[in-house]
């Protein structure tokens, strides 16, 4: 047994209260209050960390350690409770401002090398000149080989206005030839919203990444220009894959589309510092224009809260597919030394008093699987009557199916083949059409076929592997003779993969791919999002329901007021009179 498995076995085993020496110390409930036993068993964590350290026969790395017992002791609570030691605070606070002091670029670690993804829009990154596909080989001096991202992240990082020494190589530049860049630093603001516009001829667009600080404000300033747009009818605010984050930057988003002091949730926890009510607490933007809400299993937290209480109010109209199902409230607790403590303190309810939990973390299944919460199949009602349920997640009021991307698509993601052929496309072309107008041809198409290196290209083949395991199998049975052999040699040829007619097979999923790999080279995030909502079923499906006639009203219980239809105006009578 090597030294980190006796670490993790000895600390886990003095952290958790079901340790054998606890148990007999804390069977006699007389022996002590609830406090008497903590402090109790303080004093033996205490003891025993002291002896380990003093008589253990290697020398323990005492930060690691204590990381162990700590996580040890946090595993068998919810996910979501986690200590955030000093280290990382900084990286904590900046999830939930959005705010930091850097160059302004997503990085990516690749093979031992980490490289620029993408620069941020009018970032110091970007107006330096840093694209992506450029490797970071020095920064300030000191050479970046083997290093991790998280490493090279931090040392991107600093005070704005502070200079930034950074030497990449760029492949697309001679050969071995090394670039020099001198950035200033500056206070970088990841904006929470990612993209607003007009789609679909009618409807307003709002996506919105994280609710942080913000959130609230930057939607309410989208929604504001949107509205001033003729054009735009409806809205849409899309919640995919948004993780969530402040409560009460969804009190605040929930409160720019309902009246001033509307209930949007409650939240139960162990003492009545925990039982609150929030409403709402400002002027909203909008409470007629029609709204849709777009979920999948990527929205939680912060955002269903924001999904779940509008759909319970009937504001909205909800379409995707079901949310993750996060109904858990954490509160941030200082601890000494600048670490941080973020544990669940709550749940919360929306407004029709469903609880959304999908997993009760305070219970096992007899295989060790947590339970899902008792009230998965209780029923609510809406404002308007319609009913809902609680417990695991929210339920669409349009449900949307999502095909999954094949693995071939998968295999190029993951192994850069799409990034690195856009790096080469834009090297080699210096402007495209615009997002709106931009198709993948077949030029491109046959281009990026030809990119691809049959020998290099590390293929899943799925049916491959299938078909050997099974004749294998059919061997080690006695099922393989001369007649079924001829056979399995006649599927295995059917079976074969051929990299560039399966290339052609999944060409639609590759062009998405492609597409936003190179658009992201001219117009930044910006220009993805624009491509993207071009050929996005949720969108889509959000727009022809706003243009039905009578179905939004339909949905969500409303009175329905067909529009009246345009009367002509009178013809002026322009014929003067004239006495004879």
């Amino acid at each position: 047994m090597n030294k980190k498995t006796i670490n993790i076995l000895v600390f886990a085993a003095a952290l958790m209260l079901g340790n054998s020496l606890w148990a007999q110390q804390l069977s006699d409930e007389s022996s002590g209050s609830r406090d008497a036993r903590i402090a109790r068993n303080l004093d033996i964590f205490n003891s025993l960390f002291k002896e380990l350290n003093m008589f253990y026969v290697d020398t323990l790395d005492i930060d690691k350690t204590m990381q162990t017992a700590i996580d040890a002791m946090l595993e068998d609570v919810d996910p979501y409770t986690e200590y955030i030691p000093a280290k990382k605070s900084e990286e904590f606070m900046v999830i939930s401002t959005g705010e930091y002091g850097g160059i302004g670029s997503y990085i990516y670690e690749r093979n031992g090398s980490v490289y620029i993804s993408e620069p941020y829009q009018d970032s110091p990154a970007a107006k330096a000149g840093l694209k992506p596909g450029d490797r970071i080989v020095m920064i300030d001096g000191d050479s970046v080989t083997g290093w991790s991202s998280d490493k090279v992240s931090d040392k991107l990082r600093g005070q704005a206005s502070t200079t930034l020494d950074l030497v990449i190589s760029r492949k697309t530049a001679a050969p071995d030839s090394l670039m020099h860049f001198s950035i200033i630093r500056e206070k970088i603001k990841v904006d929470p919203v990612s993209y607003y516009g007009l789609t679909h001829g009618n409807v307003g667009y709002i996506a919105l990444e994280t609710f942080n600080e913000h959130s609230a404000t930057n939607v309410k300033n989208a929604l504001i220009a949107l509205k001033q747009n003729p054009d735009v009818k409806y809205i849409v605010l899309d919640l995919r894959g948004n993780g969530g984050g402040l409560l009460e930057s969804a009190i605040q988003m929930v409160g720019l589309f309902v009246p001033k002091g509307t209930q949007v949730l409650q939240t139960r926890g162990k003492t009545k510092q925990q039982e609150r009510t929030y409403k709402t607490t400002d002027e909203p933007v909008d409470t007629k224009i029609p709204l849709a809400v777009l979920i999948d299993g990527g929205t939680a937290s912060a955002a269903e809260i924001t999904a779940g209480a509008l759909q319970d109010l009937d504001r909205a109209v909800v379409i995707g597919t079901r949310s993750f199902g996060k109904g858990l409230v954490q509160a941030t607790r200082q601890l000494p030394f600048d670490a941080l403590f973020k544990v669940t303190v709550a749940k919360y309810y929306i407004p029709s008093g469903r609880l959304i939990q999908e997993i009760d973390y305070s219970s096992k299944n007899d295989d060790g699987t947590h339970k899902h919460t008792a009230d998965s199949t209780a029923h609510y009602s809406t404002a308007h009557g319609r009913k809902v349920t609680g417990g695991g997640g929210i339920t669409p009021d349009i449900k949307m199916e999502i095909t999954p991307a094949s693995r071939l698509a998968y295999n190029i993601v993951r192994d850069g083949w799409a990034f690195d052929y856009a790096v080469k496309y834009a090297a080699e072309h210096p402007t495209i059409a615009s997002p709106e107008q931009f198709t993948i041809t077949d030029e491109i198409f046959n281009d990026f076929k030809a990119f691809i290196d049959p020998k290099r290209f590390d293929y899943d083949k799925v049916c491959e592997t299938s078909f050997t395991s099974l004749k294998k199998t059919a061997e080690a049975e006695g099922y393989l003779n001369d007649e079924t052999r001829a056979e399995f040699d006649k599927l295995e040829k059917l079976l074969k993969h051929d990299l560039n007619k399966d290339l052609d097979i999944h060409r639609d999923d590759i062009e998405k791919i492609l597409a936003r790999e190179i658009l992201k080279n001219y117009y930044y995030q910006r220009g993805q999002m624009i491509y993207g909502l071009r050929q996005d079923k949720f969108t889509q499906a959000a727009s022809e329901m706003f243009n039905k006639p009578g179905e939004y009203e339909k949905i969500l219980n409303l009175p329905y007021q067909a529009p009246k239809p345009a009367t002509a105006a009178k013809p002026k009578n322009n014929r003067r009179s004239s006495k004879k």
